[in-house]
């Protein structure tokens, strides 16, 4: 059925004092000691607050993280220390890890006549049409993990989680939608699944 196939619910990660701290020193030495997981779901943490309104001014961002914050397009998220910036046409901006080329933090804005996200079909729908149709390769082996709605500031957010399957490896990844005045924002973040 239907229901069957839908992913489960899931409760947005909010990033500890501790966890900042593990993927922090991870990046500044780094090495493997926070796993691809924890780094995944501090990124999909950040990622879940990164769609704000630019009049909300960007908070101290946790040690080991830069802001960015795009007043023209109005959104702002955070990226670990040791990213950059690297240009990926279609994408409004991209952060890459320089060591593990598979962990990375994307927005992209398309036009849209819609006022909500909610407007593009329910949740399970729009996180299944965006991981296999628009965030993967064709050829790969797409599932949805996990999928959540909220509120904030009037617009409801969708996040999911999704890995893409490789006969090379795994990405895990989570992605942010959202509809705000004529634009679609995708932020996703993600990592190898070793």
């Amino acid at each position: 059925s239907a229901a069957a196939q839908r992913p489960k619910a899931f409760t947005p990660c909010r990033p500890s004092r501790s966890t900042v701290r593990v993927a922090a020193a991870a990046q500044q030495q780094q090495t493997a000691e926070a796993s691809r997981r924890q780094l995944l779901q501090l990124g999909g943490a950040l990622a879940s607050a990164a769609l704000l309104p630019a009049a909300a001014q960007a908070a101290k961002a946790p040690r080991g993280f830069n802001p960015v914050q795009d007043l023209n397009d109005n959104y702002q998220f955070l990226y670990p220390f040791g990213w950059q910036e690297v240009s990926v046409g279609g994408a409004d901006l991209v952060y890459k890890d320089v060591i593990e080329p598979l962990e990375s933090v994307s927005v992209t804005i398309t036009p849209t006549d819609k006022k909500d996200v909610t407007e593009f079909g329910d949740i399970a729908d729009v996180a299944n049409t965006l991981a296999t149709e628009v965030l993967t390769a064709p050829g790969q082996q797409v599932a949805v993990v996990a999928t959540n709605a909220r509120a904030l500031n009037g617009h409801t957010y969708f996040e999911f989680e999704y890995t893409a399957k490789t006969p090379r490896y795994t990405r895990h990844s989570l992605a942010v939608v959202v509809a705000n005045d004529g634009k679609f924002y995708t932020l996703t973040t993600g990592a190898n699944e070793k």
